[in-house]
């Protein structure tokens, strides 16, 4: 583990403003630097960065943090990863909180990494420069059945090496390359770069022989994909299936027979095993190079294959994705989370295209990710889409995407299929929406997706079939619904009919101002955390309760007249209800004087005094309202109400 200290340093000697400034044009405001958010679209600044508390507020999408937190967000890095970045950038020494040994076997494990990172770097500029040419050299000569394969996509890649063109950033930024036919090009390049087999092994690019001894390459005469992870860093590969070349074109070259696979019959698409540094369930091809759209749109378009996210980039819709051969995984949802809430599943209209749509529910439940769902029409994918018919036919049809839950029961209750369908198909499809709209823990979105489902229900007409089938799929959606929610607050407020709460309404306008006032209070502190140790300060906060008062003994906690208050460790222990208040009170200051925020402070205790005893009275007055004891009792009540205001005019 990265020791504390070093934590601590690099927060200390990293230049925030300098730091954002290099990805947000920042202007000066008063003690903060404001400017467009990196994290959500917006048209008018509303991110702040305080250089003299070291950290940055957003009033729009509320997110806060250090440099630390910046470099994670931004770049999808770990929280070591961002450390060990910043304290480069610095020149810090990252010292280790670990023994010796612990040190050593860690600073071992990191090479061996950095070594299989090194050898997928060669592989994909091996990969490149045979397609395109490389210094001194030309593309290889089979490389044109790959160009072919990309015209035909409507990607030609131009012979201008210098060209800047969607097409041409786009193939270059996914490091499109093509792999040779034959056993051993790669492995040949890799030896002549001083490359052991065996690390090319681990990473997948080459395979053992069966017989003998030595290796073959694993991608052979195929259009290769490079897959990165969140820092751009080659990972993994996937290759395309080439047509065959002639065998008068082989023979010219030096070369006879088929293609050598592996197989007889070549997969369409071959991927790297996972390795050291690969687990396809983590990773999610073009994220690296979606992030900053990602960020910027608020929300990723997932979609099944590789040329499906190249075809997309190259047409101007920056913010697409795909899993990795595989079905889209909770790490994956999370990894998306990182960069954006939400997520619009443009899988194949295909039944395995239905399937995958299913499947992404769970991933995203598990990852708070909101997903919604776009309908390709029938037989087409989004490669195919915005080819034939412009990217503005994919923009339309993602931004008419629906909810999930709703596209889920839609798909279900469909009119068409359901009708033609047997009975125990029919219940099995009424069993599964309720049991979606069970699952469903937003009350609000769980009564709209009921309201859906009944309105679909109804307008089902079943031809000779018994109308009990229909009162049968209303019964289970309301059984489903009637049944106690999981996680349901014990202390859950009682509520009338009308969904008012039985607190009365005086009451609850009473405590939202007193709520108002104390959070003023909070301000004045945070602007001045030296307030904290002021004599008439500290008496006129003893009025504070609840979330409040926590956050000032946090305050107490992380404040020295040395280095003033810690921001960071001070928002961590802030309670979430007043958290972004906090958050945007620390970087962006009301008061300019301490005297001022002294008074504003003292003026606000006296009024959430009075406040107070307010409360105190009505509560008396009620109570002498309902009660049925003697006049003595009564009176005592009342002294008790005199004690105290007599208390708070200092009359007692």
């Amino acid at each position: 583990m990265i020791s504390p200290e070093t934590i601590a340093l690099v927060k200390e000697r990293t230049d925030l403003v300098a730091l954002v400034g290099e990805s947000v044009r920042l202007t000066r405001r008063g003690a903060s630097f404001t400017g467009l958010c990196p994290f959500h679209k917006e048209k008018t600044p509303s991110f702040h960065v305080n250089p003299n508390r070291g950290f940055y507020h957003c009033f729009g999408c509320k997110e806060t943090g250090s440099a630390i937190d910046f470099v994670m967000k931004l770049e999808g890095r770990t929280f070591a990863e961002a450390v060990r970045a910043l304290a480069e950038r610095a020149g810090i020494e990252v010292a280790e909180s670990m023994t010796e040994a612990e040190r050593r076997e860690a600073q071992a494990a990191r090479r061996s990494k950095d070594d299989l990172y090194a050898v997928n770097h060669l592989a994909a500029t091996f990969f490149e420069h045979c397609l395109r040419g490389g210094p001194g050299a030309g593309p290889h000569p089979l490389a044109r059945y790959a160009h072919e394969e990309l015209r035909r996509r409507g990607l030609p890649l131009t012979d201008d090496a210098g060209a800047t063109d969607p097409i041409s950033d786009a193939l270059q930024a996914f490091r499109i390359g093509y792999a040779p036919f034959g056993w051993d090009a790669l492995g040949a390049y890799l030896r002549q770069q001083g490359v052991s087999p065996v690390l090319a092994e681990r990473v997948g690019l080459l395979v053992p022989r069966s017989s003998g001894s030595g290796h073959y390459d694993r991608f052979r005469h195929r259009l290769m994909f490079a897959v990165t992870d969140v820092m751009g860093r080659v990972i993994a590969f996937s290759g395309r299936a080439l047509p065959d070349p002639s065998p008068a074109e082989l023979s010219s070259l030096g070369l006879t027979g088929p293609a050598p696979q592996a197989d007889n019959a070549p997969a369409k698409y071959i991927n790297s095993p996972e390795s050291p540094i690969y687990t396809k369930g983590e990773h999610l091809f073009g994220l690296y190079q979606a992030r900053q759209a990602i960020r910027q749109r608020g929300e990723a378009v997932l979609v099944e294959g590789n040329f499906d996210v190249v075809a997309l980039h190259a047409r101007g819709i920056g913010h697409a994705i795909a899993p990795l051969g595989t079905a889209f995984t909770p790490g994956q949802a999370k990894l998306i989370k990182r960069f954006a809430p939400a997520v619009v599943l443009l899988f194949d209209g295909d039944s395995a295209g239905k399937k995958a749509t299913r499947a992404a529910r769970v991933p995203c439940r598990e990852a708070g990710l909101s997903a919604r769902v776009a309908v390709l029409p029938a037989g087409s994918d989004p490669d195919d889409l915005s080819r034939t018919h412009g990217p503005d036919a994919v923009a339309r049809i993602v931004k008419g995407a629906r909810g999930l839950l709703e596209h889920l029961i839609d798909e279900a209750l469909d009119g068409d299929s359901f009708g033609g369908s047997s009975l125990p198909e029919q219940l099995a499809r009424v069993r599964a929406v309720a049991s979606l709209l069970a699952e469903e823990d937003d009350s609000s979105l769980r009564m709209m997706a009921k309201l859906y489902a009944d309105r679909l229900s109804s307008k089902l007409v079943i031809g000779g079939r018994s109308p009990d089938d229909l009162r049968q799929l209303e019964h289970i959606v309301e059984q489903s619904l009637s049944r106690p929610r999981q996680n349901q607050p014990a202390h859950a407020r009682e509520v009338t009919p009308t969904g008012q709460s039985t607190e009365s309404w005086e009451h609850a306008r009473s405590r939202a101002q007193s709520q108002e006032v104390s959070l003023e209070i909070l301000g004045s502190i945070l602007d001045f955390p030296e307030l904290l140790v002021d004599d008439d300060v500290q008496a006129a906060l003893e009025c504070l309760e609840g979330d409040v008062a926590l956050a000032i003994v946090a305050a107490r906690q992380n404040f020295t007249f040395e280095m003033g208050l810690a921001a960071s460790e001070f928002l961590a222990q802030v309670p979430a209800p007043i958290h972004s208040f906090a958050a945007g009170r620390l970087v962006s200051p009301v008061f300019e004087a301490a005297s001022a925020a002294k008074a504003m402070l003292l003026e606000n205790s006296e009024k959430l005094s009075r406040q107070a005893l307010a409360r105190q009275k009505a509560a008396v007055m009620s109570q002498l309202q309902k009660s049925t004891v003697d006049a003595d009792a009564e009176n005592a009540l009342l002294r008790e109400l005199f004690q105290r205001r007599a208390g708070r005019l200092g009359l007692s």
